[in-house]
């Protein structure tokens, strides 16, 4: 943003703040939130200020910080708290439990200053992570499109100092045609993301891109976030109604599906974003292959399968019911979409068996979505 690179949350050691972007304003307007508190940090995952499995974990990490800050006995009070905010996404619990046993033994008079040191260190952990993400998964898709086009080695244009952006416009070749569903960007983690930090690093290489992406009802995270960060990349790219999936997917409009991903089974099973299943199911029955990408820490090696229920979160009616926006005037407003009378049910995520995954992206390479190559995954 205008010359600098931000995280989706950072601390800043002069002011000991702990600062995000603030999501739900994105993106007609980029937002830094201060979380002073852990009443704050609790009100940043539940609102989803911030959102993304992995930056619910992380901003758990620093909610802990902010609450030990004020409190050195308070932190089984905080992670209960913290843990309380969002039911599906196992980042949350990941985070917290590592936080916990990192704090088990530290006396009260360094306890919140270690609490911030984990913190930090989780970030810049994830961070890397999702970085590797994006370099295994850009590999994969090279493949793809030179499977596609034939015509050997892509042309390179290193674009962005960052290098997630501009892809070389001499590259030969159609663009390799990439369908996402959700945000699983940089703002859903701490930095790069999942599925996008795929697409960035791809499009750094040169690999001629454009993405199909999925508005993601009921928030339209597709549509706000990640348009938002493909826009700031320079990244081609087209917005569809999430219906719209199954026909470019029957059309031959599209060459592979990425998501992200809040919890993956033992068995492989993808917890994802609501409309994630269906997207998988289209993709099947058109031989176009679903990938997942998704930190290991995501992987939920005491979920055993599907066929154990976990909690599915659902969130409030309104989410559905009133859709907020930008008027002629340039004014924010929110309006109704339906008889208020109507009962709403809310579901935020849906799972998609193992035997429509063609395989999962993580920090370590790509693996198939199965028990045995996932348990080689579980030390990670």
């Amino acid at each position: 943003m205008e010359g600098r690179e931000y995280r989706s949350i950072w601390y800043e050691p002069a002011s000991d703040q702990v600062r995000i972007i603030d999501q739900t304003r994105l993106p007609h307007h980029f937002e830094i939130r201060t979380l002073a508190t852990l009443t704050e940090a609790c009100e940043a995952i539940r609102a989803m200020r911030v959102r993304g499995a992995p930056l619910i974990g992380i901003t758990a990490a620093f909610g802990v910080y902010l609450a030990l800050r004020e409190n050195p006995a308070g932190l089984r009070e905080a992670v209960s708290q913290l843990q309380a905010t969002r039911p599906t996404a196992v980042n949350l619990r990941w985070a917290l439990d590592r936080t916990a046993r990192a704090l088990a033994r530290e006396p009260p008079d360094s306890i919140a200053a270690r609490a911030l040191q984990f913190a930090i260190e989780l970030a810049d952990t994830d961070s890397a992570c999702c970085e590797a993400i994006g370099e295994h998964g850009s590999l994969l898709l090279e493949r793809l499109w030179r499977a596609k086009t034939n015509k050997g080695h892509p042309s390179v244009n290193e674009g962005h100092p960052s290098g997630r952006g501009h892809p070389s416009t001499e590259s030969p070749g159609h663009p390799l045609q990439v369908l996402t569903h959700c945000n699983a960007g940089a703002l859903a983690t701490v930095d790069w993301g999942t599925a996008l930090a795929v697409i960035f690093k791809a499009a750094a290489k040169g690999i001629p891109l454009h993405v199909w992406v999925d508005e993601t009802r009921p928030r339209n995270q597709g549509a706000a976030l990640t348009c938002w960060e493909l826009r700031q990349a320079g990244i081609e790219h087209s917005l569809i109604v999430d219906s719209a999936a199954g026909h470019v997917l029957s059309r031959g409009m599209v060459d592979v599906c990425i998501t992200g991903s809040d919890r993956v089974s033992a068995a492989g099973d993808v917890c994802n974003k609501i409309g994630t299943y269906p997207l998988a199911l289209a993709a099947s029955d058109n031989q176009v292959p679903f990938y997942a990408a998704l930190p290991v820490s995501t992987i939920d090696f005491d979920w055993p399968s599907m066929e154990s229920p976990i909690p599915i979160e659902e969130r409030g009616a309104g989410e559905v019911s009133m859709a907020s926006g930008i008027v002629a005037e340039g004014e924010e407003a929110e309006v109704r979409q339906y008889p208020e009378s109507s009962p709403i049910r809310n579901f935020a995520f849906d799972i998609t068996p193992a035997r429509l995954v063609s395989g999962i992206i993580t920090e370590h390479g790509v693996c198939k979505a199965n028990r045995e190559s996932l348990a080689e995954l579980a030390g990670g």
